[in-house]
């Protein structure tokens, strides 16, 4: 719970009667690796808070291909919040890529913080907005060569190879498994 409140601590200041009122609203969530968060054609019912592992997210391209969008790790909020806010289905998945434990608010719980706590929304503004902004896809550009995309998602995410299979790696990156298996053959 400490981790959640520091996170909450970089975007604004609550008293503790306030925390206590964040800490009653959240479940602590147990995923197995490869388990979902949310999927796809489903109603985004819960925003979490990563304690420990790492998310991917996900969806099928027009080949039912899978296309690793982003991955999301410790201290950080995890939704699909378009969808979740306008209670919509969503298009992509959220998978669990290693074991995991989540403070997860139900949308009643996360509602009813704006309708009690004044300074949530700010709060919850600000972090939806990170949020946001960590989902994006941020992998280096397709027009690059395989090798300096590899090597910028190194610079970018270093803890994060030898968490997750490298079949979502590649599927972030682009490639095939056996470029990626070259690509990292011939820079060791």
């Amino acid at each position: 719970m400490e981790q959640l409140i520091e996170y909450i601590f970089q975007f604004g200041n609550l008293t503790a009667q306030q925390i206590s009122f964040i800490e009653e609203q959240t479940e602590v969530v147990e995923l197995k690796k490869g388990s979902y968060f949310s999927k796809a054609g489903k109603t985004p019912g819960e925003v979490a808070f990563v304690v420990d592992g790492v998310f991917r997210g996900w969806y099928y391209d027009k080949q039912g291909e899978e296309v690793t969008r982003c991955f999301i790790q410790e201290k950080s909020i995890m939704c699909d919040y378009i969808n979740f806010e306008a209670q919509t289905a969503s298009s992509e998945y959220i998978q669990a890529c290693t074991d995991s434990k989540l403070l997860v608010f139900s949308k009643q719980s996360w509602e009813e913080l704006s309708q009690i706590m004044k300074p949530w929304d700010a709060i919850k503004s600000k972090m939806v907005q990170l949020c946001m902004h960590q989902k994006s896809r941020k992998n280096p550009v397709i027009s690059q060569d395989a090798t300096t995309r590899y090597l910028e998602f190194l610079d970018n995410h270093p803890y994060l190879v030898n968490r997750i299979p490298l079949a979502y790696v590649a599927s972030y990156l682009g490639v095939t498994q056996q470029s990626l298996s070259r690509i990292r053959k011939s820079l060791s």
